[in-house]
C-alpha cells in the first residue's frame, strides 16, 4: 500500500510539472509568437530599414547651385564639374583574400602619384576600414586628374574598389572682383558668406539620391534593387551690382589704400539714391573667391612678420583671426565715427525746422564752450566770422554745435533715428553692423554737441550712405538692397525685389538747400575741392574722424583716424551716391579731403559718363579742358603749323625737309590746352632732341605747367578740379621721375591734390 501511495504521488508531481511546463511552453510561444507579429507588424518597417541599409548604399546626388550673375548678366558665380575620389575598403579586403593580390598597396601607390594632394600613408591607412563600403579620398578633383584615375582603374582591374563620383564646384569667373558681397561656398556646398550665405536656401536647391543594393561580398546587385531620386537644382540670382562700376571703385581703393598707408583697410559703396540698389560695394584688401582661405599679400606678411613658429597655437589663431578679417565686408558689419560727413544730416534737421536764416552770420574763435567745457574747431585759430552754409563747406564744428542747440536734444534724437541710425538698414547681406549711439535719457547737451559734427558715436558705412542718399533723393529714405532677381532653371522671373520706401525724413526743399550747399563747397572755396569733377555738379563732404577708443587703448601717444568723403551728383538731379573710406592712413595728410574725396572723384568721372550722364561744362571748364594733338604727319610743314597754331599749339619745327614726318607727342595725345607744345619732324631719321624732366612736386599746376613748356614738355594734369584756373593745390606725384630724359614734346602727367586741411 505504502508503495502505491507513493507511486500515485509521483505521478501527481509528475502531472503537476508536466502541467506547469506546459503552461511555461505555451507562454513562451506566446510570447514567441507576440514578438514576431510585432516584428511583423508595429516595427516592420524599422528593422526593415536596418537589414536595407545593410544591403544597400546611398549617394547623395547634389542640387546644382544656381548661378549669379551682374544686373547685365556677367556671370559672377557659376559651377563646375569635378570629383570626388573614394573607394570600397570592405570589397578591397575580400577581392585581395580572394584573388591573393595586395590591392591595398596597389590602390595607395597609384592614387598617390596621380593627386598631389594625397599620401600613401593615408590611402593606405582608408583601406583597412573594413567595415565601411565607402571612403573618401579626394574632392574637387579636375577633369584631367579624373581622366588618370580612370586609366589607371582599367589598367588595373579595380572598378569594384576605387570610384569618381561626379559633382559641381562653385566657381568665381571674375576672381576677386566683388568678393564681400558674393561670399563664398564651404566644403559641402553651402553658403559661407555675402549673398550666397544670404540666399543660400535660394541657390542650393534639394539634393537628391542614388541608392544602389550590394550583396555581402560588397558587389551591386540587379537594376531591380537600385532607385534614384532626382535633384532638384537651385534658381540663379541677378543682382544689382555692375561689374564695370565694381571695378572702378575696387581700382580706387586699392589705389588710396597704398598710397595713404591704411592700416584697417578701406572700403566704399556706390549706390542708387532713388531705389537703393548697390552698384558697387568692396573692401580692400580683398581675397581670391576661387581659393578664399589663402590669406592675401597684406595678411600673409603680418602673419609672417608675427615671429609665431608655423602650426603653432599662436600662429593658427592668428591666421584665423585674419582670415576671418579679411571675409568681413566692412561697408556693413563695421561702424565707425562718421566725422564731418555728418554734417550734412545735422544741416537737414536745421532747414527742415527753419532754425536758420539766409546768410545768418555765427562767429567761430576756434572754439565752442558747451555745458563749462570748452570743444575745439579742427582750425584752432577760428574761421571768424561766416554763414551757416559756410559753416557747412569749411566744416565748422563750432557752427554745428551752435546748430545742434538750437535743435534740441529730443529733435535730434528724433531725427537721427528716423534717419535710420537706430535700426540696421535691411539690406540682404548677412552680419549688417549695430549702431552705437546714446539712451534717450542718457543724451546730454554734451553729448548733442559733439554728436552735431560726427563724433562719439558709430555707425556703419552703408548706414550714412543711406541717410545721405535720403538728402539727395528727396527726403526718402528707401533699403539698400543687392539683389534684383530669382531665376529658375528655365530662366523664368520668379521673384522681384524693387524698391522700398520706409519713410520720408525731411522735403524736397531742405534737399534743393543742402545740394547747392554742397557742390558749391565742392566747386568753391569748401573743404571738398578734391572731389571736383569737371562737367558734372558733385555734392560732397569730406570727414576725418578720430579713433579716441583706439588711441586709449593703445596708449602709445600716436592719434588714429578714419578718412571719409560721401558725395552724390548730379547735384541738380542726383543719381548716385558714392562712400570712400579709409581706416587708419598713415601717409600723406592726414584728411579725408586728401585720402578719400580724389579717388571719390575718380569714381564719379568713370561711372557717371558709363551711366549716361551727361556732362555739362562750365565756360571756363570749356577753356580749360584737355585738347587732342592732331596728326599732321605727310602733311606740308607750312601748313601743318598754321593748322597746329590755330588749335592753340606751340609749334616747333626741327629739319630742313618741306613734309612732316613725324611728330611729338604722337597724334591724339591728351595734353592741357594752356602753352601745349607740338614738335614736327620733317627730316627722316634725325636725331630727337632730349630735355631732363624738372622736379614739380610741391608747384602749383600754373608753375609746374610753366616750367615743362619752358623745357619744351607738355603737362597733363590728374587729380580732381582742373588747376590751371589757379588754386591752392600742388603737385604730389609725376609721371616721371625728375632728371629723366625724354624726348621733346613729351608729355608729363601731374598729380595734384588741395592740402588744406579739414574737419575733425
Amino acid at each position: 500500500m505504502e508503495n502505491s501511495n507513493d507511486t500515485r504521488t509521483t505521478d501527481t508531481k509528475t502531472l503537476r510539472r508536466a502541467v506547469v511546463l506546459g503552461f511555461v511552453m505555451i507562454f513562451l510561444a506566446a510570447c514567441l509568437l507576440l514578438t514576431i507579429l510585432k516584428l511583423q507588424t508595429v516595427d516592420y518597417e524599422k528593422y526593415q530599414n536596418k537589414v536595407i541599409n545593410q544591403l544597400t548604399t546611398e549617394s547623395e546626388v547634389l542640387a546644382e547651385r544656381g548661378k549669379i550673375y551682374d544686373r547685365n548678366g556677367v556671370l559672377l558665380a557659376t559651377n563646375i564639374t569635378t570629383y570626388r575620389l573614394f573607394i570600397s575598403p570592405r570589397t578591397i579586403q575580400s577581392l585581395s583574400q580572394e584573388n591573393a593580390k595586395q590591392y591595398d598597396v596597389i590602390i595607395a601607390t597609384g592614387l598617390s602619384s596621380i593627386v598631389d594632394s594625397v599620401s600613401y600613408e593615408n590611402v593606405l591607412k582608408q583601406t583597412t576600414y573594413t567595415k565601411y563600403l565607402d571612403r573618401t579620398i579626394a574632392r574637387n578633383l579636375k577633369e584631367d586628374v579624373a581622366e588618370e584615375i580612370r586609366i589607371f582603374i582599367d589598367e588595373n582591374g579595380l572598378q569594384d574598389m576605387v570610384f569618381l563620383q561626379a559633382g559641381a564646384t562653385r566657381y568665381y569667373p571674375q576672381g576677386t572682383l566683388a568678393c564681400h558681397i558674393l561670399g563664398f561656398t564651404g566644403a559641402d556646398g553651402s553658403g559661407q558668406y555675402g549673398i550666397e550665405l544670404q540666399y543660400n536656401s535660394v541657390l542650393s536647391g534639394t539634393n537628391g539620391k542614388y541608392i544602389t543594393a550590394r550583396d555581402s561580398h560588397g558587389n551591386e546587385m540587379p537594376d531591380e534593387y537600385q532607385s534614384y531620386i532626382e535633384a532638384q537644382n537651385g534658381s540663379s540670382l541677378t543682382t544689382t551690382i555692375d561689374i564695370y562700376v565694381q571695378s572702378s571703385l575696387e581700382e580706387q581703393l586699392k589705389t588710396t589704400y597704398i598710397e595713404s598707408g591704411g592700416k584697417e583697410r578701406a572700403s566704399g559703396i556706390v549706390m542708387d539714391v532713388n531705389t537703393g540698389e548697390i552698384l558697387a560695394m568692396a573692401t580692400y584688401p580683398d581675397f581670391d573667391l576661387n581659393d578664399p582661405r589663402k590669406l592675401n599679400d597684406d595678411s600673409a606678411k603680418i602673419l609672417s612678420d608675427s615671429g609665431y613658429l608655423e602650426d603653432s597655437d599662436e600662429y593658427l589663431a592668428l591666421k584665423q583671426e585674419l582670415q576671418l578679417l579679411t571675409w568681413s565686408n566692412k561697408a556693413v558689419t563695421e561702424i565707425y565715427m562718421p566725422g564731418s560727413t555728418f554734417k550734412i544730416v545735422t544741416a537737414a534737421m536745421a532747414y527742415e525746422e527753419n532754425l536758420v536764416k539766409e546768410n545768418e552770420h555765427f562767429s567761430c574763435p576756434g572754439y565752442h564752450v558747451v555745458a563749462g567745457r570748452k570743444i575745439r574747431c579742427h582750425k584752432v585759430e577760428g574761421h571768424g566770422s561766416l554763414t551757416f552754409a559756410e559753416g557747412i563747406q569749411q566744416s565748422c564744428n563750432p557752427v554745428l554745435m551752435m546748430m545742434g542747440g538750437r535743435i534740441g536734444q529730443e529733435k535730434f534724437y528724433n531725427y537721427f533715428k528716423s534717419f535710420g541710425y537706430l535700426e540696421k538698414t535691411g539690406i540682404d547681406l548677412p552680419g549688417e553692423g549695430v549702431s552705437i549711439f546714446y539712451q534717450p535719457d542718457k543724451f546730454s547737451v554734451l553729448d548733442l554737441a559733439t554728436s552735431a559734427f560726427g563724433q562719439n558715436f558709430k555707425i556703419s558705412p552703408l548706414q550714412q550712405l543711406s541717410a545721405v542718399s535720403a538728402v539727395a533723393n528727396g527726403g526718402y529714405l528707401v533699403t539698400p538692397h543687392v539683389v534684383k532677381e530669382v531665376i529658375d532653371e528655365q530662366g523664368n522671373v520668379t521673384q522681384t525685389y524693387g524698391t522700398q520706401i520706409k519713410r520720408q525724413v525731411v522735403s524736397g526743399e531742405t534737399c534743393n538747400t543742402i545740394a547747392t550747399i554742397l557742390e558749391e563747397g565742392v566747386s568753391g572755396t569748401g573743404g571738398a575741392k578734391n572731389a571736383y569733377v569737371a562737367g558734372y555738379r558733385v555734392a560732397a563732404k569730406t570727414g576725418t574722424s578720430e579713433k579716441i577708443d583706439k588711441a586709449n587703448q593703445m596708449d602709445d601717444g600716436k592719434d588714429y583716424y578714419v578718412c571719409s568723403c560721401v558725395g552724390y551728383a548730379p547735384a541738380d538731379d542726383p543719381q548716385i551716391a558714392v562712400l570712400i573710406l579709409v581706416d587708419e592712413p598713415t601717409k600723406g595728410v592726414l584728411y579725408g579731403s586728401y585720402v578719400a574725396a580724389p579717388y571719390l572723384a575718380n569714381v564719379m568721372k568713370t561711372v557717371l559718363p558709363y551711366l549716361g550722364v551727361e556732362a555739362v561744362y562750365t565756360d571756363r571748364e570749356l577753356e580749360n579742358l584737355a585738347v587732342e594733338t592732331p596728326d599732321v604727319t605727310t602733311w606740308s610743314a607750312s601748313y601743318a603749323k598754321k593748322y597746329a597754331e590755330d588749335m592753340g599749339f606751340e609749334i616747333e619745327i626741327v629739319g630742313s625737309g618741306n613734309i612732316v614726318r613725324s611728330q611729338s607727342p604722337a597724334a591724339g595725345t591728351k595734353v592741357e590746352s594752356e602753352r601745349a607744345k607740338l614738335i614736327l619732324y620733317t627730316d627722316t631719321g634725325a636725331d630727337r632732341p632730349l630735355v631732363a624732366v624738372p622736379d614739380l612736386i610741391g608747384k602749383t599746376a600754373v608753375a609746374a605747367n610753366e616750367t615743362l613748356a619752358n623745357r619744351r614738355l607738355n603737362i597733363r594734369i590728374e587729380g580732381t578740379n582742373n588747376y590751371l584756373s589757379g588754386t591752392g593745390a600742388v603737385a604730389i606725384k609725376q609721371s616721371h621721375e625728375p632728371g629723366t630724359l625724354v624726348e621733346a614734346g613729351t608729355v608729363i602727367t601731374v598729380t595734384f591734390r588741395n592740402l588744406e586741411g579739414d574737419e575733425g
